[in-house]
């Protein structure tokens, strides 16, 4: 229950500082960039959809490989997960129209990307909290949680900035996400963690730390979705 209440927590905040401070035109644009796919390049829908699956697909097989097992969700037909659907849709809006639609762009202007990922991460995995007690998980699970829900972030806010920082993309990546991990029940969100944050050092690796566009090195200007190196406004192109 707790994580109903979370999932759309960030939205209603989100309308609630944006009507006091841009009216209502300002909400109206920032609902409406839940359901705008522009600016997200061909190349670019690969990991908005397949991150997730390949992330517990990985991680499924690892544990296969160790024989490592954690506490399982419940499993689910495809025909439950299938009306889950929407509902995870309408979850994912309700947090990335506050987490990215309205929070992670000031962040990044004062931090830059990597650093104002990793605090939203943090924040966001703390809302999770009391959701993950009832859940009744280990420790082990609590800690993986931990880096899982931080590491993700970075690779959210990464696709964000890839993707001329479109709400949709990750609002698809974000549904995904848990449509995954409902569909394979013996791999419980959190055991993914290692692989998530393998995946994330990955990236930030090779990205430069300030934007996770543009290659590290690089020199300031256009980076390669054709969006300015520095985080300008805030405002999309």
């Amino acid at each position: 229950m707790t994580d109903y209440v979370a999932g759309f927590t960030p939205a209603l905040a989100a309308v609630l500082l944006t009507a006091r401070s841009q009216g209502r035109e300002g909400v109206r644009r920032l609902l409406k960039r839940a359901w705008d796919p522009r600016g997200i390049g061909r190349t670019w829908w690969l990991p908005v959809i397949l991150l997730s699956p390949l992330l517990y697909v990985t991680t499924y097989g690892l544990m296969q490989l160790t024989g490592v097992r954690f506490l399982a969700q419940p499993a689910q037909t495809w025909q439950t997960m299938l009306l889950f659907v929407p509902l995870y849709v309408l979850l994912a809006a309700g947090e990335e129209l506050g987490w990215c639609g309205y929070a992670i762009e000031p962040l990044q202007r004062r931090w830059g990307a990597l650093r104002g990922s990793l605090v939203l991460g943090l924040f966001w995995w703390l809302v999770h909290i009391p959701s993950i007690v009832q859940s009744g998980q280990d420790g082990t699970l609590i800690v993986l949680g931990a880096f899982f829900t931080v590491a993700l972030r970075v690779l959210w806010v990464w696709i964000f900035n890839n993707t001329g920082r479109s709400v949709f993309a990750i609002i698809i990546t974000h549904a995904l996400t848990n449509l995954s991990s409902s569909f394979v029940p013996s791999v419980p969100t959190s055991a993914a963690g290692p692989i998530v944050v393998l995946t994330a050092v990955l990236v930030v690796a090779f990205r430069d730390p300030a934007t996770l566009t543009r290659p590290r090195g690089a020199r300031h200007g256009r980076t390669e979705d054709g969006n300015q190196g520095h985080m300008g406004d805030g405002k999309r192109p």
